[in-house]
């Protein structure tokens, strides 16, 4: 028996449930594994809620006076073809918030906005960073210092990289 909670999904109140369900499904790609109308879970743990059905069961009668937070919560995703996707994205003329960049830590990502305006970060999983890092000539010392992971990290996914793809990095 757990006596301690343990963190299951984060949920996003929306206004118009079927608009914000065929964004995260159609344009984002995330797989419906529970539909019950005003309450969506999908796939990895992220849910929707309409939020006036929300904000009334949370709040009950004084829901009328809640202001929901702008600006104050982001939802993340990795992926491993950043380029491919933000340019399909465009195509699916969302709101962009800012285009690729690279953060300090070598991490490529880009920011953009659901119909509700919650931000979304997608971004290059780190996995893919070292791996990028990596054919970009760094050695491993360096790769520590740019993106902040730890030695093992950084061995163990060049080690698996390498014999995913039959290549030949040899311990520095």
């Amino acid at each position: 028996m757990k006596s301690n909670p343990v963190y299951h999904s984060c949920v996003l109140l929306v206004n118009d449930i079927e608009k914000s369900k065929n964004f995260y499904k159609n344009i984002l790609g995330q797989k419906i594994i529970m539909d019950l109308g005003r309450n969506v879970g999908f796939d990895g743990g992220l849910s929707i809620w309409e939020k006036d059905y929300a904000l009334g069961l949370i709040f009950h009668e004084k829901a009328k006076n809640i202001d929901v937070g702008v600006n104050n919560f982001e939802v993340y995703f990795e992926t491993d073809d950043l380029d491919n996707l933000f340019s399909r994205l465009m195509k699916e003329n969302v709101k962009v918030i800012h285009s690729i960049i690279e953060h300090p830590w070598g991490q490529r990502a880009f920011r953009i906005r659901d119909i509700d305006d919650h931000i979304i970060e997608i971004a290059e999983s780190m996995e893919s960073v070292v791996i990028r890092l990596k054919m970009q000539g760094m050695s491993s010392e360096e790769i520590e210092k740019k993106s902040l992971m730890p030695k093992d990290f950084i061995r163990m996914t060049l080690k698996n990289y390498a014999f995913a793809e039959n290549k030949n990095f040899h311990e520095e």
